[in-house]
């Protein structure tokens, strides 16, 4: 029989930490022992155990550790980090820790230093000189880096549910099927002022059903009043965008009438040419030709934007970025310092999106169609509040509640 003690401190009761400790423990085929349980009698008041996990051989174990750490668990003795050089570039050494998207330290010369730029699925690199750690894709890593592998001296602290309500109270979040109402927008619009009171940023993720249910003038507004600090998308946002301001149609669909026109199937075609003609949608812009619309706004504004390409795209747009891990990384870069991500009727771009974030970013994902929202939480956004509804509903009502707070009317 193997053995190890293992501490959980925290909002590990209303947060459900204990119960799932429990969970993996008997679900991987230990066994434990509740050595110590110290229960917080007030709100701010955080709650103690310690543990003895028992298992029948040491890989076993281990295997139990390497779960348990994940969701906040940790070794009373400080153990130092395993730490080896990358063989060459891009490529890690076998066995590395395998991040989470959670709050993650490491110990370095008996201090525990906090990874700087945490998402899940990427590894751990130390600078001892520096005595900082980074979290790196594969991609990223260069040969001779120093990378953690194994659990030793890695300590991971999940989110715990917020002490006084919020609608993003953590584990209790749900996907609502019902239109958004009232009372919901308030919230959602309050969260975003909040966020940005504190000096975070607000990112939004949208896709073309934002133009194509005529809900892009709301976002444009949000652009103008200063409610979106980055906006990630695809062509298709884009070149709809400008579809809609040069010719009135999203995707040859008449904006005003809701009727297809005669020949509009080329109009996406034909904004995409107006740009290249141009050299640019800044171009395009200068020349008096686009005079509204999200990409007019994000440019005249200096919003930064990353528009990442597909092998789906016409044209695409000069701005696009083909090489996708290019584009992931401008994305890694804009995000930092994002404290509320809007996303609106995306899919794919949600769930990538949702890969980069820590857990601790507020994310709010709308869309349509529940699967999306469903899918969004599964891949490991599990802090995302999923709203099913029509963004054309949603997004103009909160454009709405917005400008109401920023005027200061109650």
């Amino acid at each position: 029989m193997e053995v190890q003690e293992i501490e959980l401190k925290g909002h590990i009761i209303d947060s459900l930490i204990l119960p799932k400790v429990f969970d993996i423990i008997m679900d991987l085929g230990g066994d434990f022992d509740v050595l110590e349980f110290q229960i917080g009698k007030h709100k701010t008041d955080p709650s103690y155990a310690r543990i003895l996990v028992k298992a029948k051989d040491r890989k076993e174990l281990d295997k139990i550790l390497e779960e348990l750490l994940k969701v906040g668990a940790r070794i009373p003795e400080a153990e130092k980090p395993i730490l080896k050089p990358a063989p060459k570039d891009k490529a890690l050494p076998r066995g590395f820790y395998s991040t989470t998207n959670h709050r993650t330290y490491v110990r370095i010369n008996d201090e525990w230093v906090e990874v700087e730029n945490i998402k899940m699925d990427a590894c751990i690199v130390v600078d001892l000189e520096k005595k900082r750690a980074y979290c790196k894709t594969i991609g990223e890593v260069k040969k001779g880096e120093l990378v953690v592998v194994g659990n030793k001296g890695v300590m991971v602290k999940p989110e715990e549910r917020p002490r006084e309500y919020s609608i993003f109270s953590f584990m209790k979040s749900r996907v609502s099927s019902e239109k958004p109402t009232v009372t919901l927008i308030k919230q959602i619009a309050k969260e975003i002022v909040e966020t940005k009171k504190k000096g975070l940023k607000i990112a939004v993720v949208a896709g073309p059903a934002v133009v194509h249910t005529g809900a892009a003038p709301a976002l444009a507004t949000m652009i103008k009043e200063g409610f979106v600090d980055v906006l990630f998308a695809g062509n298709a946002l884009a070149v709809h965008d400008i579809e809609s301001q040069l010719f009135g149609t999203s995707l040859g669909m008449d904006l005003k009438s809701s009727r297809g026109r005669e020949g509009g199937h080329r109009n996406h075609l034909y904004a995409i040419n107006e740009v290249m003609l141009a050299g640019s949608i800044e171009n395009l812009i200068k020349e008096g030709k686009l005079r509204d619309g999200i990409m007019y706004q994000c440019i005249v504004n200096k919003i930064p934007f990353v528009l990442a390409g597909s092998i789906r795209d016409d044209g695409p747009l000069p701005e696009v970025i083909t090489d996708v891990m290019e584009a992931q990384r401008k994305m890694r870069e804009h995000l930092k310092g994002v404290g509320l991500v809007l996303m609106l009727a995306t899919m794919l771009h949600s769930i990538a999106v949702g890969n980069l974030l820590p857990s601790y970013v507020k994310t709010i994902c709308v869309d349509i169609n529940p699967s999306t929202v469903i899918k969004l939480t599964d891949r490991g956004t599990a802090q995302a509040l999923g709203i099913v509804s029509d963004v054309g509903i949603f997004l103009p009502m909160l454009t709405e509640e917005l400008l109401r707070l920023k005027k200061g009317q109650p």
